[in-house]
């Protein structure tokens, strides 16, 4: 494959998300013509003109909002922000049978309008949502996926840079799993540089030890109530994360993120979204099958397989 030219982007929600998406994928100048979906016509159609107004400052790049779902036709990637926010205090698989019913009928529209896009489920709780999407419309899974624990995986190596004293880039590591409560990172196979986490200095002294990842985690893990609680929603991040993960595509960069396909055969689990390490390129994300797991990680992966397994089989008999 190679990279796309002129990339036409798709992102279907005006909320906050959104609208955040589709800031970060102008300023960040990935792709040429970007498209803003929302059937409410008059709160897409200011969105998109607010952005527009900032047109000198954004290069090459051109926005419309529209409510027609014509206009979105021919799109290279579709991201979905759409459906039901989280309040606070609620999981985001508590969102699935609201976010589920507008999914029936919206995917299927946007593949017959785009077929040969790669679409990217933001919209919570997006590993059930992609699985039963999947399910639904029979898409190859790697052409339909999750942005899963990317924006997990960037608070994480926020977090441990800020202890380090490092750059986040130069942190490695990763959340897997759901995206929601059940998440946990891969400690086994972290590092700061090529030094293992536990091993990183400072001073002289050591920086982590098992009860500071422990507190790193649950921080991770709770970040999103925190925003929440605080704000209303979580926006800015995600819609970086999401335009990180449409730049990987549209590039086709073979980058490594963690994000959310149905998983077939990964280390004992079958026909679930979810997140592993997957190289991201233009004809969709691929697992890294090679990632290792400590035992006690493998035990949680599964467990967070069997918590999705059991929401996904709730709503599709529903």
């Amino acid at each position: 494959m190679a990279a796309i030219e002129n990339a036409k982007v798709t992102i279907v929600g005006a909320g906050s998300v959104g609208s955040a998406t589709a800031y970060a994928t102008l300023i960040r100048g990935a792709a040429r013509d970007v498209v803003l979906y929302d059937i409410d016509a008059a709160r897409v159609e200011a969105e998109a003109l607010d952005l527009a107004h900032g047109a000198m400052f954004t290069g090459s790049s051109s926005i419309v909002g529209s409510a027609d779902i014509a206009a979105t036709a021919g799109s290279n990637v579709i991201v979905v922000t759409a459906g039901a926010a989280q309040r606070p205090g609620q999981t985001r698989l508590e969102l699935i049978d609201t976010n589920a019913r507008i999914f029936r009928s919206m995917i299927p529209q946007l593949l017959d309008a785009s077929p040969d896009a790669i679409v990217i489920i933001v919209t919570n709780p997006c590993d059930v949502l992609t699985f039963l999407a999947v399910e639904q419309t029979g898409i190859d899974p790697a052409r339909l996926f999750a942005s899963g624990c990317v924006l997990d995986t960037s608070r994480l190596r926020w977090l441990l840079a800020e202890r380090a004293g490092v750059a986040a880039r130069s942190v490695h590591a990763h959340i897997v799993g759901e995206h929601g409560d059940s998440e946990f990172p891969l400690w086994s196979s972290a590092a700061i540089g090529p030094v293992p986490l536990l091993e990183w200095t400072r001073n002289g002294e050591r920086v982590f030890n098992p009860d500071d990842l422990d507190d790193i985690a649950t921080r991770v893990r709770t970040a999103a109530y925190k925003v929440i609680e605080g704000k209303g929603s979580t926006n800015y991040a995600i819609g970086l994360s999401a335009t990180r993960i449409t730049e990987a595509v549209l590039r086709d960069e073979h980058a490594i993120l963690p994000v959310s396909p149905v998983l077939h055969d990964f280390h004992g689990v079958d026909s679930i979204a979810m997140s592993v390490p997957c190289i991201v390129n233009s004809s969709g994300a691929h697992p890294v099958t090679q990632t290792r797991f400590s035992e006690r990680e493998l035990e949680l992966f599964h467990a967070s397989a069997a918590t999705l397994t059991e929401t996904a089989r709730s709503v599709s008999v529903a």
